[in-house]
């Protein structure tokens, strides 16, 4: 594998660097401890993503006639790696050019493509997904939701929970069972959050402002036209969905530059002489750059054309454990970075403790490495 980067590439990347630096406020590090999920940070991103756009740096990698330059997935990775090193400033938003976006271009309606695609190339939409549930997680065919069709419409009834930024979500992306097959039987719709019968209520967190919710649906209406795909069609579109939603969220890179900086201020304090510091850091490094190879050699894959299976679940799984490692690391020898002694180190620490639940709970990403990578049985019930 040849891990170089060609020119073009190089110059993408700082050319994004160059953009960060001249775009991003001086009180960034510290305002960014709001949380991706908060007001404050959601209504940045909306002008962000503006200067993104304007830039033609929102969605580069998508095709040009939908509003991007056509840019390989490669292209995709140096973009997501920058925004998450610099703490990402997009908020909610990178699920918009990440795998939201892609998938409507992939199973959208020529009206749906219409209707939801503009905002999003422009940095003004904001999307949250209805998957989990009370009692599901991240089993999505395990997903209660109903949404029974009467006529041209459908009447949902359910609750999803742990809704990352529903409380001020333009548009839901959600998940509802039309059959009671078990993967068969759930659909997708493309739910407008001002719809009448939808109730968000937020759910108090330690660890940033407005973050995650619960949803519920009574008795809430929306036209069959809000289908995406055909009934029934769900799994199929959501295994494309989070193959680019899981390597579209290179937390490794944060993490890194987290360990880096926390490496520097040790240098700089006398603390970096110790035997077991030296080789703790070696280990949170060391599985920093396995998480990044193995979403490289992901990424290689989506380059040439080929299929993608559960082994973005060993690198999400791999990714996980890098983010651990840097934040236990920077508890146990930096502590005074998480009382706000050095906000880009409380940041990461914010997002890297969520490490195993968002994007897919760490324990289904070994249930999915077990049974569909390494072939092991399941055990009887």
């Amino acid at each position: 594998m040849d891990f170089a980067w060609t020119e073009e590439q190089a110059a993408f990347r700082a050319r994004l660097q160059d953009f960060l630096a001249a775009t991003l406020p001086e009180d960034w590090e510290r305002f960014s401890q709001h949380g991706p999920a908060s007001p404050a940070l959601t209504d940045y991103a909306r002008n962000f993503c503006g200067k993104l756009a304007d830039d033609n740096l929102l969605t580069p990698h998508w095709p040009e006639e939908i509003g991007g330059q056509g840019l390989d997935p490669w292209h995709q990775t140096i973009l997501a790696e920058e925004m998450w090193i610099a703490g990402e400033p997009r908020g909610g938003q990178y699920m918009n050019v990440n795998w939201i976006g892609p998938t409507l271009i992939r199973y959208g309606t020529p009206e749906q493509q219409a209707r939801y695609l503009p905002p999003i190339v422009e940095g003004k939409a904001l999307w949250c997904q209805g998957f989990s549930e009370p009692g599901s997680g991240s089993d999505l065919a395990s997903l209660r939701t109903r949404a029974v069709l009467e006529g041209d419409n459908y009447r949902v009834n359910g609750q999803k929970i742990w809704t990352s930024y529903a409380g001020l979500a333009d548009t839901c992306f959600l998940l509802c069972r039309t059959s009671d097959d078990r993967k068969k039987g759930i659909s997708i719709l493309l739910v407008p959050m001002d719809t009448p019968g939808i109730t968000v209520r937020q759910i108090p967190s330690l660890i940033g402002e407005g973050d995650i919710h619960e949803v519920f649906f009574d008795d809430m209406v929306v036209p069959a036209s809000a289908r995406l795909g055909g009934e029934g069609e769900a799994w199929q579109i959501i295994a494309y969905s989070l193959v680019n939603e899981r390597l579209g969220i290179p937390r490794y890179s944060l993490a890194r530059a987290a360990l880096d900086r926390t490496v520097a201020v040790l240098k700089s304090q006398g603390e970096w002489s110790g035997e077991a510091v030296r080789i703790e850091a070696a280990h949170a490094a060391a599985l920093c750059e396995a998480a990044r190879t193995a979403s490289y050699a992901i990424v290689t894959k989506r380059a040439h054309g080929e299929s993608i299976g559960a082994e973005s679940s060993s690198a999400r799984f791999a990714t996980i454990m890098a983010e651990r490692r840097v934040a236990e690391f920077i508890v146990e020898y930096l502590p005074e970075a998480l009382a706000d002694a050095h906000p880009y180190l409380k940041m990461h620490h914010q997002r890297g403790i969520v490490a195993g639940i968002a994007a897919g709970a760490a324990e289904i990403q070994l249930n999915i490495i077990a049974g569909d990578v390494l072939g092991l049985p399941r055990e009887p019930r």
